[in-house]
């Protein structure tokens, strides 16, 4: 080796872009940033039982308006330098000026982490309000792809949604949105939570129509409570499938067999999700680790490393 050139050393932070195409499928796991010190420790526990499967990676979310910031930031430099876990931090333009998104940047690129999920987001308190710009921040998730993507080495994500973005007049223009998103820099994508496998198979159909082959992870989340469905709606802006629904209202009175129902009903989807080809699938734990593991070992699935 001649004398004076630098090390190259391996990076111990892989591109996840990259492993969705070479190491197909991946399986992945979502985390929220804690609001009390208990949900910190629950969020700490379901960390460290789900680690021993091996995920191919882990997300951690943005709160609403930008209002977990920091506690994302935190979750996910200790995930990225006190774990085995290869972490995907999340990044809104909601209340941030392009200044404030720099410097959440900066602090990721510092921890060492280079992969980002980015989204828009939603207006604060209303979701389906109208939204407005931060004055000195970025318009489209288009936009926020560019920005972290001229930031440095980054690998870049972004949101999908199988029935369409709620903002979205109908579904071809949302196909166009989302193009523009990955013509702007993005190298994978995962979904927003969905019920019917055939509402992920339409989206990836009618992208790949369009010219376009950015890996879409599905985004899963079992139903464990009635109440989850009314939530999902909220989280999704999609309507429940119906027929789903009345599955579930007929034993809306038993929370166990709800359970039992929402764990065969995720585990059915993900089965015909890898049957057709999925790149990856993405459980949304909500900070919990029991059900994302029995579906796991449904699954009797390795993650991609």
């Amino acid at each position: 080796m001649a004398l004076g050139l630098p090390s190259v050393l391996p990076n111990p932070h892989p591109a996840i872009g990259e492993l969705v195409r070479d190491c197909q499928p991946t399986f992945s796991f979502e985390f929220m940033p804690p609001k009390t010190e208990q949900g910190e420790r629950q969020l700490w526990q379901a960390i460290r039982e789900l680690e021993s499967l091996r995920p191919s990676f882990v997300s951690i979310t943005y709160g609403a308006g930008g209002s977990t910031r920091d506690t994302t930031v935190a979750v996910t430099e200790r995930i990225a330098t006190e774990t085995t876990l290869l972490p995907l931090a999340h990044l809104t333009a909601v209340n941030h000026s392009v200044a404030e998104l720099r410097h959440v940047i900066g602090r990721l690129a510092g921890a060492g982490v280079r992969n980002v999920l980015v989204v828009r987001g939603d207006p604060p308190g209303d979701p389906t309000g109208e939204w407005i710009p931060h004055p000195d921040g970025v318009h489209y998730a288009e936009d926020l792809v560019r920005l972290v993507r001229h930031s440095g080495d980054f690998c870049v994500g972004v949101a999908a949604f199988p029935y369409r973005h709620p903002r979205s007049p109908d579904v071809d223009t949302d196909t166009e949105y989302f193009i523009r998103k990955c013509r702007a820099g993005a190298e994978f994508a995962i979904t927003q939570m969905f019920f019917d496998a055939d509402e992920y198979l339409r989206l990836r159909d009618r992208v790949a129509a369009a010219g376009c082959d950015t890996p879409i992870l599905a985004g899963v989340m079992p139903v464990t409570r009635i109440g989850t469905i009314e939530r999902s709606v909220q989280l999704s802006g999609a309507p429940f499938p119906p027929a789903l629904a009345a599955r579930f209202e007929r034993v809306a009175d038993d929370p166990e067999a709800v359970r039992r129902l929402g764990i065969e009903q995720t585990s059915e989807m993900c089965r015909r999700l890898l049957d057709e080809g999925v790149p990856g699938i993405h459980f949304i734990t909500f900070n919990r680790s029991t059900a994302t593991r029995e579906i796991w070992q449904n699954l009797r699935v390795g993650a991609a490393t």
